[in-house]
């Protein structure tokens, strides 16, 4: 069966056509038939490469038999040149589905498989761009707690720097695992863990365990509450979370979606 094919009277016209074919065939492929003008219908044939769905009727035709093989080659390399344009189109546009980085520094949640993470590890992930800690708590760490609260600036955690349901001495949700952000709140420098006991790690004789900054020395217990007499004027940020299972944990949401 012969192609429907406009007849070009001169190379121009020809060069035309295979830049209109790369460009716009791709795109009328996809569009139904009932979507184009009257004079572009034609036949109905749903190939890019059919000239009868990207050129007016009223343009005069031939046959394959009377079209030049030079003209021929040149019309097939250039929908083809189409076709995989629109290939290639389609690659980024399914990709934009994805959440961008520029989503999770916004805030998107960040969901953390905690199963691995044992007694006295402290894992690290990133939501909106801070740090934030996961520490698993062992009995000691819990236990030197309580003693502090005379020590501290906000024992009872009354400032607005933890979800309501994270108001406890521990701060938490489960008491053994602490979820705080990372980010001294006195000028943004991020502390350092300091978990021995003593003047092991260069702090003083009677230091009990917890978080340093070595900026300016403010000094934070097991549970992110900042002591007295130091830069840091609130405790460490709490963020919202809560727990998909018991080794799966959601950072930045704490209700069902």
């Amino acid at each position: 069966m012969a192609l429907i094919r406009p007849h070009f009277n001169d190379e121009v016209s020809i060069v035309t056509h295979a830049l209109c074919a790369a460009v716009v065939g791709p795109v009328i492929f996809f569009m139904p038939i009932s979507g184009l003008p009257n004079s572009w219908q034609g036949t109905g044939c749903r190939h890019a490469t059919c000239v009868a769905r990207t050129v007016p009727l009223h343009m005069k035709v031939m046959t394959d038999t009377h079209l030049d093989p030079q003209r021929r080659r040149l019309l097939v390399a250039a929908s083809a040149v189409g076709g995989a344009g629109a290939a290639i189109a389609v690659i980024p546009f399914v990709a934009s589905f994805q959440p961008s980085a520029r989503a999770k520094a916004a805030g998107a949640p960040v969901e953390v498989d905690i199963g691995k993470l044992g007694p006295g590890q402290m894992l690290t992930v990133e939501w909106r761009g801070k740090p934030v800690w996961i520490l698993h708590r062992t009995p000691e760490m819990l236990a030197t707690l309580p003693p502090m609260a005379d020590q501290l600036v906000d024992p009872e955690s009354q400032r607005p720097q933890q979800p309501e349901y994270c108001r406890n001495p521990h701060r938490s949700i489960k008491p053994e695992l602490l979820i705080a952000v990372g980010i001294c709140t006195h000028l943004g420098c991020s502390p350092s863990s300091k978990f021995r006991h003593g003047d092991g790690e260069g702090m003083p004789a009677d230091w009990a365990g917890g978080f340093l900054c070595p900026c300016h020395g403010s000094t934070f217990d097991f549970a992110g509450r900042v002591f007295k007499n130091k830069p840091a004027p609130d405790n460490l940020e709490i963020p919202p979370h809560r727990y998909l299972a018991d080794t799966h944990l959601l950072i930045g949401e704490d209700t069902a979606a």
